[in-house]
């Protein structure tokens, strides 16, 4: 996985949507569904069968600012 800084450009936060929480290119896909998605099993190939608008990169986002916000 990169550790790209550019990644987290991906991860934009709206007070507006999710209540402010973390979400994906500003889209209504929140960080915390995708980990949580990836914490019970679910593969890459499930996700984007599920939100075929993400890209691989938004993934690697998540697991990037999980690790950087802890």
């Amino acid at each position: 996985m990169t550790t790209d800084p550019a990644l987290l450009d991906r991860i934009t936060i709206r007070p507006d949507v999710f209540g402010g929480k973390p979400i994906i290119r500003d889209m209504r896909i929140a960080v915390e569904h995708v980990l949580g998605m990836l914490a019970a099993g679910d593969t890459a190939e499930t996700i984007f069968k599920e939100y075929p608008i993400l890209e691989p990169e938004d993934i690697q986002a998540c697991l990037h600012f999980d690790h950087s916000s802890t």
